[in-house]
């Protein structure tokens, strides 16, 4: 399984205007999860700590294989998504792993 984890700092002059953004990105990922083959599990969280080096807002998903991860890259709904992601986000982060199977705690 790859774990494939990607945080942003989206665009907003207000809480309320970065609201909006955060809000379209749930929606377009919400679509993905039912459309790409071999998401396993697929999640967007919003950060609540609000200290001044916290993300605003992570993508947490998982991938039956390194394959899986690969066809998202390319798969047309993930590209229309990204797109239009592009303008609204101001800082990304991404890390992608492999874990043997599920895991409880840290490891």
């Amino acid at each position: 399984m790859i774990k494939h984890i990607v945080m942003w700092n989206v665009r907003g002059d207000t809480p309320v205007a970065k609201r909006a953004v955060i809000n379209q990105l749930k929606r377009s990922f919400a679509e993905l999860a039912g459309l790409i083959p071999g998401i396993v599990h697929m999640e967007v969280g919003v950060d609540i700590s609000r200290i001044d080096y916290a993300c605003d807002v992570v993508l947490y998903s998982e991938f039956e294989s390194q394959a899986a991860l690969d066809a998202y890259a390319v798969h047309p709904a993930h590209l229309r998504v990204k797109k239009e992601l592009a303008d609204m986000r101001i800082a990304r982060h991404q890390v992608d792993y492999t874990v043997a199977a599920p895991q409880r705690g840290v490891v």
